[in-house]
């Protein structure tokens, strides 16, 4: 079960935390799952000890390549915008679609350039699973357009899914 401290150590890593050189596909697996496995692994895979314990996995990545929702990898190496990409996917398939997802993305990089849409996305991501689990009001003022207002709502959606599986049904 979740301790309180867990809440308030969780961290998103910003646009400036993402590696500046490329990774590898192993990498980036690694990389994802150091920040993301604890808060959103999956209990029945710890029932089947033979499944990979990851939040993302190369199959994952591949497919998310083929379906067009990230850029293809530059010599097999996944750039900073791909690593933006994938942790917003790992967190929104916890609710979502990887169609709607891809909707999802599009719809917000239509007004708002990645790097400040995905800094948004974390704030906001942290700020939501932070007064959900810790039981205070969560108001975000910057919910003026119309992105924001969805951004809201799909943060939202995560952090109450996440509150339920982790408090409740983990038990």
């Amino acid at each position: 079960m979740f301790k309180k401290e867990d809440i308030e150590n969780f961290h998103m890593p910003r646009w400036e935390e993402l590696p500046e050189i490329d990774l590898y596909l192993d990498q980036v697996v690694s990389f994802i799952d150091k920040y993301l496995l604890y808060y959103l692994d999956d209990e029945s895979s710890k029932k089947d000890e033979k499944k990979e314990q990851n939040v993302l996995t190369k199959t994952m990545i591949n497919n998310y390549v083929k379906q067009k929702i990230i850029e293809a990898p530059v010599k097999k190496k996944y750039n900073r915008n791909n690593m933006a990409y994938l942790f917003v996917i790992c967190i929104l398939k916890q609710c979502y679609s990887i169609n709607d997802i891809g909707n999802l993305i599009k719809f917000t990089l239509e007004t708002t350039p990645l790097e400040l849409a995905y800094n948004r996305f974390c704030d906001v991501l942290e700020s939501a699973i932070k007064c959900t689990f810790l039981d205070k009001k969560f108001i975000y003022e910057k919910s003026a357009t119309d992105n924001g207002y969805v951004l809201l709502n799909v943060v939202q959606t995560i952090a109450s899914k996440m509150y339920v599986e982790k408090v409740y049904l983990e038990k």
